[in-house]
């Protein structure tokens, strides 16, 4: 039975004839081990288990991430328990709290509440908690996040060298730390280049494609509408990008998106977007997990993965002129 038990939990120095042996009895009896007894044995405590919540997973920039924390996990021989928060402080502590009784090796988090302290208990546990897309508050641990002002600063400032004035902006809600950084960067760069920011259309609270939709076609009703959209997420882009094709302004009007979109490329014109890159910050965020269990104790660290602005048509449209 000892030798069974070591074959099935891939302990050294047992011979190739007995591993053969072993499994093929196993297939033949179609054995599957008690993960959760296992765990009791295992002299390192671990289950071989990341738990890993995600914003939302009908959102692409989500999808990217959990595929390159899996990719990671897989060469570690460790599962990846996944949940979507859909922006859900509720959902969020509920996922956090299944993770937890799950008795996952460490956490790779995505987060909505306005605090993340209630996970203190858990870091003095010493299990790894890593945060991505959006820094943890109330509490210090690692994060990787793209630098989300400063690349709605670099959106921005395409448009102004472009010679647009008349911008405006449409994001995500003001609860999602993300989306206040990329309106302040924004803002900021309108100051820096002397616009003022004093009737600027700022349009946030938005959160999928229709509600961006019904904005951009709100905006276009107005009496002095914009020469340049700043959309500062993708589904919001992609409502943006809807809007304008219906008014038929989406060969006049500037577009620059934060994240990229699917087909994005294939569009006439293609969009201009500010880039970020979710699997890179997905293994990196990973890497930083598997580097906690294997005793860095070393503070924790805020990793920055840089942003990229792509020039494909849409943000390269002059401003019209009226009248």
């Amino acid at each position: 039975m000892k030798t069974v038990s070591r074959v099935i939990n891939g302990e050294p120095n047992v011979s190739a004839a007995t591993i053969a042996k072993v499994m093929a009895a196993a297939r033949t009896l179609d054995y599957q081990p008690d993960l959760h007894a296992g765990n009791l044995r295992r002299a390192d405590g671990r289950t071989r288990t990341l738990g890993l919540l995600v914003g939302s997973v009908d959102n692409p920039f989500a999808g990217a991430v959990h595929r390159a924390v899996e990719d990671v996990a897989l060469q570690h021989g460790v599962a990846v328990f996944a949940s979507s928060l859909d922006d859900d402080p509720d959902r969020e502590q509920e996922s956090v709290d299944a993770f937890l009784r799950r008795r996952v090796d460490g956490l790779i988090l995505t987060t909505v509440t306005e605090s993340q302290a209630y996970l203190a208990p858990e870091l003095r546990r010493g299990t790894p908690v890593v945060f991505v897309d959006r820094e943890p508050a109330g509490i210090t641990s690692d994060a990787v996040v793209s630098d989300n002002a400063d690349g709605a600063a670099l959106a921005t400032r395409h448009l102004l060298e472009g010679g647009h004035r008349r911008l405006a902006y449409l994001g995500d809600r003001p609860v999602i730390q993300t989306a206040r950084e990329r309106r302040r960067g924004f803002l900021e760069e309108l100051g820096r280049a002397g616009v003022a920011t004093r009737g600027v259309p700022v349009v946030d609270g938005l959160h999928d494609e229709e509600s961006a939709r019904a904005a951009t076609i709100a905006l276009f009703d107005s009496p002095n509408p914009p020469t340049a959209i700043f959309s500062a997420q993708n589904l919001v882009t992609i409502g943006v990008i809807r809007a304008l094709r219906e008014l038929g302004r989406h060969h006049d009007t500037a577009l620059v998106g934060f994240d990229d979109v699917p087909l994005g490329d294939l569009l006439d014109p293609g969009v201009t977007v500010v880039a970020q890159d979710p699997q890179g910050i997905g293994r990196a965020a990973a890497e930083r997990v598997f580097a906690r269990l294997d005793g860095d104790h070393s503070p924790p660290v805020r990793t920055i993965v840089p942003t990229r602005l792509i020039e494909r048509g849409s943000g390269e449209i002059p401003p019209r002129r009226e009248g």
